[in-house]
Order: structure tokens, then C-alpha cells, then sequence
């Protein structure tokens, strides 16, 4: 197969990754969604009235700025997906590892929320340090994947930091609530 044929996919061929890229999205969103719940019956109670950190940005600010990051968690994750089927062997070994590392991320996003916002109500500061120790957790699971991504797709691997850089801030925000509260 020549480059003109292989850089043009048919069809057949872009329909199965945009599906795809609709599912890394929809469970992305999935996770907000989630994690929504168990906020929005919170941040107006118990949260509204806690003690934050001098540099807490407003309530507003989270929504779009989770909205971008996870979808640029997304298509990271498609673009690895992608590599899948890539000529050289050790890219298309990394994808599989790679992308576990990425649900195994998600998974602990997954938890912060409930744990943080929703378990507040009914155990009071631990659930907060629990939060604490999840969101730590986090921090040094997106630099794994990021690492994993980086044997895939650089560019893959870039457009987590942004994650990266927001999960670290919002651990210093759940550490200051805790140690406040």
C-alpha cells in the first residue's frame, strides 16, 4: 500500500473511530456526570458554608473548565486507541497497557467527587482526607498514564497536562478544605 492510499481512510474506516471517540466522550461525560450529582446537592450546602483556600477560584469555573479537560482526556485516549493497529510492534503493544493506565485514572476521578461532596454530609472531615488521599492518588496516576501515552502518541500524552496541572491545583484546594475544616 502506497502513503496516498494509507493517509486517506475509507469510510467504513473513520465510522468505527468516530464511534469510539463518542464512547472515550460519553464515558468521560459519564464521570462528570456522576460526579455532578453528587455535587450539586452539596456545593449550595455544607461546601457553601466551609472554610477554602485563599485561592479557591469561583463555583462557575469548574464546569467549563472540567468540560475541556475531559474532552481532551478523550481524544488522548482516541488517539492511543487509534495506534491500535500501528505497523510499528512496540506502539501497538503500548496501546492495550496504556489504555488500562487511562481507565484506571478515570476510575479514581470517578470516586473524588462522591467521596469529597457527597460522603461530607454523612462522616463529616474524614471524608474529606479520604477525598484528600484519592486526589493524591490521581495526581500520580495521570503522569503514569501520560508516561504510558507517550510510547503511543506524544500528542496524546500533551493533552493531559493540562489534567495534570488542574488535578494537582484541586489537590491543594481539597487539602486546604480539609486541614480548614
Amino acid at each position: 500500500m502506497d502513503r496516498s492510499t494509507a493517509t486517506v481512510p475509507s469510510a467504513r474506516g473513520w465510522v468505527p473511530s468516530l464511534v469510539v471517540l463518542i464512547g472515550f466522550l460519553a464515558l468521560a461525560f459519564a464521570v462528570a456526570a456522576g460526579g455532578s450529582l453528587a455535587t450539586i446537592a452539596n456545593v449550595e450546602g455544607w461546601y457553601a458554608e466551609a472554610e477554602k483556600a485563599p485561592w479557591s477560584p469561583p463555583n462557575w469555573l469548574f464546569a467549563p473548565v472540567w468540560t475541556l479537560l475531559y474532552t481532551m482526556m478523550s481524544v488522548a485516549a482516541w488517539l492511543v486507541w487509534r495506534a491500535r493497529d500501528d505497523a510499528r510492534e512496540t506502539v501497538a503493544r503500548a496501546v492495550r497497557p496504556a489504555l488500562a493506565i487511562y481507565f484506571g485514572q478515570l476510575a479514581l476521578n470517578a470516586v473524588w467527587t462522591p467521596i469529597f461532596f457527597g460522603l461530607y454530609p454523612a462522616i463529616g472531615t474524614a471524608a474529606l482526607w479520604i477525598a484528600l488521599a484519592v486526589i493524591v492518588a490521581l495526581a500520580a496516576a495521570v503522569p503514569l498514564t501520560m508516561v504510558a501515552f507517550w510510547k503511543v502518541s506524544r500528542t496524546a500524552a500533551l493533552l493531559l497536562l493540562p489534567y495534570w496541572l488542574w488535578v494537582l491545583f484541586a489537590t491543594t484546594l481539597n487539602w486546604a478544605v480539609a486541614a480548614l475544616n
